[in-house]
């Protein structure tokens, strides 16, 4: 799966993937594309150019508040930065829901 981050993370537990931070330029499609609340207008303006045409998002979430910020952009899973360690297992899960 291509996976592009709009936000920095550590990848490491997404060896099986392609994973790629978000630029510009990039000629990558996403599948999955990961986002916080800092980057989801980054994300709404480059999602047409980036995205393969069946995608899913993940929202890194830092408090409670964020979710009603998200609910109008067709998020489709979620995250606490609290508990990032736990990225590969979100990601499984949707590739499982989503993309099979």
């Amino acid at each position: 799966m291509n996976i592009v981050t709009f936000r920095e993370i550590d990848a490491s537990s997404l060896a099986d993937h392609s994973v790629e931070n978000f630029d510009a330029s990039s000629q990558t499609k996403a599948d999955i594309v990961i986002l916080d609340i800092n980057t989801i207008f980054d994300f709404e303006e480059n999602k047409g150019n980036i995205t393969s045409e069946s995608y899913v998002s993940i929202a890194i979430v830092d408090d409670d508040s964020d979710y009603d910020a998200f609910k109008n952009f067709g998020i489709d899973a979620w995250i606490k930065a609290s508990n990032l360690d736990q990225l590969n297992n979100i990601v499984e899960l949707v590739i499982k829901r989503f993309l099979s």
